[in-house]
């Protein structure tokens, strides 16, 4: 067998003959889809047999991924774990093998707070995906994966490779405790910890749980020794305080909530009757409004956020717009009064108010920054043939940031731009249309054969393919509106096999900017 350096060097990207579209082989199922379909154990998900490698070949000839040897993961090595195995990712085992964690680790601290949607989805796939750790500490990439997990929303996937992995392991359980906390599941956590207290050596944690489990004369001897020997002090000192002595919350004003509150401190604010707002917290905070315990405005609130994150399938935040009826205006009330208005014009099968309500929620859903949101939530319900001719355009490029985009191209308005996107979403558009340089670089990246950018072809050269990909998501995320950086990226991506991620990161890169 090969060694791993062997390997590297044999790394060969060959082109596979015939004609295929983005969407006649089978694609690799993207996190965000997996989170949406996620009601149990990935094994228990329907269809998720065996799939088609990485590449997503383009039309004319496509791109395979770099033929690498490898060998089965081992069950035992906690930072291999994954939410999503190699037959649904098409990522190789090998991905992160050659890299070093603590460069990717500096990567990823790169990545934008709001990343375009495919390539929010595409890191979300890099972070779940089962694949042999990187070279480093053990657990430490493991540890940046959970950790960008969280900052991206994405509590639960987070907290279920974690437990994967086992989180009694060293470094582990602390960052679990956390995320145990902020999706609702403190009972599980603190059962864990009273059972093996040397997991956590925090005393404000075994404080907490002690009392959270009813053990109060624990949960009180610990605090007056943690307050004798000082190491209980401040905002935490005074919750946990409060927490103890119901009597003594009733009657003080709740302290001053630090700039960056823990997980554990927001949970000692919510129990003691001062439940901190999260809008101006951290994404992954949002997700506690989800357990029905804020009103429905604030869980509308925090649904937009994880949802336009892609932590969250938007379904969850239809269900939320429609749950009851707004009874105020402005801001989230009336994106909820649209979107009702709309359901039930589509529900009914009434065009006229249909066409009404599309345009009135389309703008507020722009407002919000929810495009992408009500793309996916509606474009497969329009019935494009009954409402007014003046919405062609706007259904058109609905329909494009569907994973329908390239069935779509078919109906594309006769203009200019839809022309340019039509070609786009199969492949294939023509420069000639372009009217801007994001459109001429974007389109004559996919008009040439695809093409490594030098930095990603050394990447690739050496073994080190996911820390290519991450690099050329990041260069996207990161562009900024240079034409240059994004069709250099878009071109790794292709020339790696990402063919449906590139033209859904291009896509959307022309119509966001483009739709009125």
């Amino acid at each position: 067998m090969r060694s791993r350096a062997g390997c590297a060097a044999a790394i060969t990207l060959a082109l596979m003959p015939g004609a295929l579209t983005a969407q006649e082989t089978q694609r690799p199922l993207s996190a965000i889809e997996w989170l949406d379909r996620a009601d149990g154990p990935l094994s228990a998900l329907p269809g998720l047999g065996a799939r088609a490698a990485i590449s997503e070949p383009p039309v004319a000839g496509a791109v395979s991924i770099p033929d690498i040897e490898t060998t089965a993961l081992a069950a035992a090595t906690s930072g291999a774990v994954g939410l999503l195995p190699t037959s649904v990712t098409g990522l190789p085992a090998s991905l992160w093998a050659q890299s070093d964690a603590a460069d990717l680790a500096a990567l990823w601290r790169r990545a934008g707070a709001e990343p375009p949607p495919a390539i929010a989805a595409l890191y979300h796939t890099l972070l779940l995906a089962e694949a042999e750790p990187p070279h480093g500490a053990e657990g430490a990439y493991l540890r940046t994966r959970v950790q960008m997990l969280r900052q991206f929303g994405a509590v639960e996937p987070a907290r279920e490779l974690l437990a994967r992995a086992g989180p009694e392991a060293p470094g582990l359980f602390s960052a679990w405790f956390d995320l145990a906390l902020l999706s609702g599941a403190e009972t599980e956590a603190c059962t864990a910890l009273q059972s093996a207290p040397g997991l956590l050596n925090d005393d404000a944690a075994r404080i907490y749980c002690a009392a959270l489990t009813g053990d109060w004369p624990t949960a009180a001897l610990l605090y007056d020794t943690g307050a004798a020997l000082g190491t209980l002090r401040g905002t935490e000192a005074r919750l946990l305080e409060y927490f103890l002595d119901p009597e003594l919350a009733e009657e003080s004003e709740p302290p001053i909530p630090s700039a960056s509150p823990s997980p554990l401190e927001f949970r000692l604010f919510e129990a003691i009757g001062a439940a901190l707002p999260t809008r101006s917290l951290p994404l992954a905070f949002a997700m506690a409004d989800l357990r029905g315990t804020v009103g429905w405005k604030a869980e509308i609130e925090a649904a937009e956020r994880l949802t336009r994150a892609g932590a969250l399938a938007p379904g969850r935040l239809l269900g939320l717009y429609t749950r009851q009826k707004p009874s105020a205006s402005g801001g989230v009330w009336d994106r909820a009064r649209a979107i009702q208005d709309l359901d039930a014009a589509l529900t009914r099968r009434d065009s006229d108010a249909a066409g009404k309500a599309l345009r009135t929620a389309w703008r507020l859903m722009q407002d919000g920054g929810l495009e992408m949101v009500f793309a996916q939530l509606f474009a497969g319900r329009l019935d494009t043939s009954a409402l007014p001719e003046a919405l062609n355009d706007l259904t058109f490029r609905l329909a494009l940031q569907t994973p329908d985009y390239e069935a779509a191209a078919a109906r594309a308005p006769d203009t200019r731009a839809a022309r340019l996107l039509a070609g786009l979403a199969k492949g294939r558009p023509d420069p000639a249309l372009a009217d801007s340089p994001t459109e001429t670089m974007i389109a004559e990246a996919f008009a040439a054969a695809p093409s490594r950018a030098p930095d990603h072809a050394a990447l690739i050269d050496a073994g080190r393919l996911g820390e290519a990909i991450l690099s050329a998501a990041l260069q996207f995320d990161r562009a900024d509106g240079d034409p240059g950086e994004m069709a250099s990226a878009l071109g790794t991506l292709r020339a790696v096999g990402l063919e449906d991620t590139a033209r859904r990161a291009a896509l959307q890169a022309l119509i966001l900017g483009q739709t009125s």
